[in-house]
């Protein structure tokens, strides 16, 4: 039973009203054509309602990459198993999972709408939430890292973001857990593996030779 109280449960109710009118409108007719009147009109709310909770509309989509993150906080109960059990993949299936739950949320914030603030803070947000899982295995394991953790994360978070928009935007026919074998394969084993080449035979490599 919901024992908050009716004024929480209204805000939520509110917000998500909100959220639901922007992703939509933005998935119809792009970001910069829609206003602020168009989606309290479509969430059913007063534009006064709207101020209060969000300054605009760009505020609006933060907020909605800030949402997408806490839901996904709550749905990453393998991430304390992952730092200890090694790279499992479990938490990066529960992002594809939520992306699959969430898609049209997924596409508005993936493809850059806006001035892409909102795709930056959620690349941001995943890439501090590597990094933080990283450096706590390396710390664990007493190991150095051979690459700085801040480019090994960025890397990571590129590689992750560029599937998952892929994966969202199409109909690539692989499920959140085959996608996420191949994910996880690629980041334990590496690209030459991957292609079944070997280091003599990858790209550059008579570039690299002494």
């Amino acid at each position: 039973m919901d024992t908050k109280p009716a004024g929480d449960r209204r805000v939520r109710r509110t917000r998500a009203a909100l959220r639901h009118a922007l992703v939509e409108l933005v998935l119809d007719r792009g970001f910069q054509a829609i206003t602020v009147e168009e989606i309290a009109e479509r969430a059913d709310v007063g534009r006064a309602t709207f101020y209060a909770h969000y300054r605009d509309k760009e505020d609006l989509l933060i907020g909605i990459v800030r949402d997408l993150a806490e839901d996904r906080e709550r749905l990453l109960p393998a991430l304390q198993q992952a730092r200890t059990e090694g790279f499992t993949g479990l938490p990066v299936k529960y992002i594809f999972e939520h992306a699959e739950q969430e898609k049209p949320v997924y596409r508005v914030v993936l493809r850059g709408e806006g001035d892409g603030r909102a795709l930056r803070e959620f690349t941001d947000l995943v890439c501090a939430h590597a990094e933080s899982a990283f450096r706590a295995r390396a710390e664990e394991l007493g190991v150095a890292p051979r690459i700085p953790l801040d480019v090994i994360a960025r890397a990571w978070t590129g590689e992750l973001i560029g599937l998952l928009t892929w994966w969202v935007e199409n109909d690539t026919g692989y499920s959140a857990a085959e996608i996420t074998a191949h994910l996880r394969d690629l980041s334990v084993y590496g690209r030459v593996w991957a292609t079944g080449l070997t280091p003599s035979d990858a790209p550059g490599a008579l570039d690299l030779a002494p």
